[in-house]
């Protein structure tokens, strides 16, 4: 593909995607008709409608899956493997295209689009290794008569709810280890960004994937649609990612049928800089923990706890950078900002930067909308960011960096873990020993040291506290669709 894209390519792009809903390996209308619009967030135009699926299409999907899981749990794991292969083959050939989509639908520069479905890829080809090393045991009882076997087993149809800030990622390190371990599924992605999700289930369906393993449904009523599914007893599975708000409420769902659940919540993710850091080494790791989706993530760096040695010299250094960053459509050559992804998300991340400049912060630059027809905002640093500010508590999900300094190791670990979230943090220090020190202190599920980017689909993501539970990616991703049954075998 050129780096100059025409709009006969954008469209071109977005008519080959399905616009239906899939169920049972077919694409249908929704019941009664109904369509969603999906816009552009760099233009606020309309990119295409597509089904808006309704309760009835949400339980004729889990009907699907249901009636899908007895063979496709006996199906073959070295085929189940040999799937998520093809479709990985598939993926990779068409990385331009996707990559495209996805910066039509969600924003992010097309060359960050393109890092996103490649990580996204990787979790297809682990799991697909994966699938065939799923294993058991046997053992000798400890009284030397019986003998224990355990084997795994699929869990059963699962349902998955995903966000739209990596519309193909959050859904490839979902459906990759449920595919491998032999369970159905039903996906619900946001209603921001389907389109993504809509073309991988084009993909699996072209790989081979038998009908009713995926079932896809789009829909702007995510609450109504949802809820029946998860009060309903063929539903044995639920993953999440999203807010911490939403899936406090899915959790009280969940526990009527008590459904398996695996929770990916908000962050508040610090990031530490020690007094012995490497300075711009610390600066170029900022730019990756916060930079990276417009700092829609929730690995993104939220606050930067430096130490008062050489706060003034990161700060400084941060902004240049920062501030020398292009803004723009991202599909547009050179840009390395896209917009927000919709007017509600600019608001938010607008006042939350308006709070802290009225209780004293300084913007050294940015702290404003940017110029342009979309949800543009202004990539930001803030210095001088009274410990009350809101964006100090709460997730920021924009391109805003605020810059609070301490005096010592304690102060700092204390300040990271002041927050009810534990996703991520990062630390740079080039002391060995306060390194450990301080990863052993820092109540997260992952850290990043002396990097600003820590995922990866063979290591296990997740966190603690009220960022969620379980793990997805690495040898644990794969536990999470798979039950354990113990037999008791009497040899006497």
């Amino acid at each position: 593909m050129s780096t100059t894209i025409t709009a006969s390519q954008e469209q071109a792009v977005i008519e080959r995607v399905p616009k239906g809903l899939f169920i049972g390996g077919e694409w249908r209308d929704a019941t009664g008709g109904g369509t969603l619009a999906v816009e552009d967030p760099s233009t606020t135009a309309t990119l295409t409608e597509i089904a808006d699926g309704t309760p009835d299409d949400a339980l004729a999907a889990l009907t699907a899956a249901h009636e899908a899981q007895a063979s496709w749990a006996k199906h073959p794991p070295r085929e189940r493997g040999e799937i998520l292969r093809r479709a990985f083959e598939l993926i990779a050939a068409r990385t331009d295209e996707l990559a495209l989509l996805m910066t039509l639908e969600m924003g992010k520069p097309i060359s960050e689009a393109k890092g996103e479905i490649a990580y996204a890829n990787e979790f297809f080809r682990w799991f697909s290794e994966e699938a065939v090393r799923i294993e058991g045991r046997y053992a000798t009882a400890p009284n030397g008569v019986g003998r224990m076997l355990t084997m795994k087993q699929p869990v059963g149809p699962c349902l998955f709810i995903t966000p739209w800030n990596f519309p193909l990622a959050m859904g490839t390190r979902k459906i990759g280890p449920a595919i491998a371990a032999g369970c159905t599924m039903v996906v619900k992605p946001a209603q921001q960004t389907p389109l993504s999700m809509l073309a991988l289930a084009q993909i699996l369906e072209e790989a081979g994937l038998p009908k009713g393993v995926l079932n896809v449904i789009t829909s702007s009523r995510s609450g109504s649609l949802m809820a029946p599914l998860i009060s309903d007893p063929r539903a044995r599975k639920l993953s999440f990612t999203g807010s911490t708000a939403v899936g406090q409420k899915l959790m009280e769902q969940a526990s009527e049928q008590l459904l398996r659940i695996s929770m990916e919540l908000g962050g508040n993710a610090p990031f530490l800089v020690f007094d012995d850091a490497d300075v711009d080494a610390a600066v170029e790791g900022a730019l990756l923990a916060k930079m990276r989706n417009m700092g829609e993530a929730c690995t993104a760096a939220n606050r930067f706890h430096v130490s008062a040695r050489v706060a003034d010299e990161f700060t400084t250094k941060l902004a240049e950078r920062i501030g020398a960053l292009k803004v723009g459509r991202g599909t547009e050559e050179g840009v390395q900002v896209g917009p927000l992804v919709d007017g509600k998300q600019r608001d938010t991340v607008r006042g939350l930067v308006d709070d802290a400049l009225s209780k004293g912060a300084t913007a050294v630059v940015g702290g404003m909308d940017a110029d342009g027809e979309g949800y543009f905002f202004k990539p930001t640093v803030l210095a001088d960011v009274s410990e009350d500010a809101e964006l100090l508590r709460e997730e920021i999900f924009g391109p805003v960096a605020p810059v609070i300094s301490f005096d010592d190791e304690q102060a700092a670990v204390a300040a990271a873990n002041r927050t009810q979230y534990g996703l991520v943090a990062y630390v740079f220090t080039q002391d060995v020993r306060r390194a450990l020190r301080v990863v052993e202190g820092l109540e997260t599920g992952m850290v990043g040291l002396n990097q600003g980017i820590v995922s990866n689909a063979a290591a296990p993501f997740g966190g603690v506290k009220h960022s969620g539970f379980g793990r997805e990616g690495g040898r644990e991703g794969i536990e999470e669709y798979l039950d354990t049954k113990y037999v008791a075998i009497n040899l006497d």
